[in-house]
């Protein structure tokens, strides 16, 4: 084979791989989505916000994907959930929100379950406690109505990171790491 050939063959094998990378992101975006507009998907009157598991299948997320993909997907799939669902003024917070929040994860290990994602779960939460309180003070321009929001921002944040912990443990006793990293190459 000429090393022309191979260049391209090499080429066309890494089109491919970020083509899949770019499935799968949808697919999970997709997910992050459906999860935090539908399911347990609980309003919180006093902001407009609400209560939602959508941040643990965004941690599945950035536990799988590399962190320009996971980034997208959790911030795309949960700002969309917020356009779609009545919430539209939020938006573009969650997108920021959420995207911050999946940097803290990592995708390199062999498990979805690392110390440093059972860290970064609690990290995550702390981001979108103070994330939200931020966004509230802007929208409500007072740094004491958005206060009311903090117990409900953090039951949402213990939640996921114990719905993704749970889920995490599962999916690797399903060796689901192993076979994105299959099909991505």
């Amino acid at each position: 084979m000429h090393a022309a050939a191979r260049k391209r063959s090499g080429l066309q094998l890494k089109k491919e791989s970020s083509l899949r990378l770019g499935v799968i992101t949808a697919l999970l975006g997709a997910l992050i989505f459906i999860v935090t507009a539908y399911v347990l998907h609980i309003p919180t009157p006093a902001t407009g916000g609400y209560i939602h598991l959508g941040d643990a299948f965004a941690y599945i997320a950035a536990s799988l994907l590399p962190t320009p993909y996971a980034v997208a997907a959790a911030g795309i799939g949960e700002g969309l959930s917020d356009a779609l669902t009545g919430s539209i003024a939020y938006a573009p917070f969650t997108f920021v929100i959420k995207a911050v929040m999946a940097l803290f994860f990592t995708s390199s290990g062999e498990t979805i379950i690392t110390k440093r994602n059972t860290a970064a779960s609690a990290a995550a939460g702390v981001i979108c406690i103070g994330g939200y309180y931020l966004t509230e003070v802007f929208m409500l321009h007072s740094f004491v109505s958005p206060v009311a929001e903090i117990p409900g921002n953090t039951i949402q944040a213990a939640a996921s990171a114990v719905v993704y912990l749970i889920l995490g443990h599962a999916l690797d006793g399903a060796k689901l790491k192993k076979s994105v990293a299959a099909f991505v190459k």
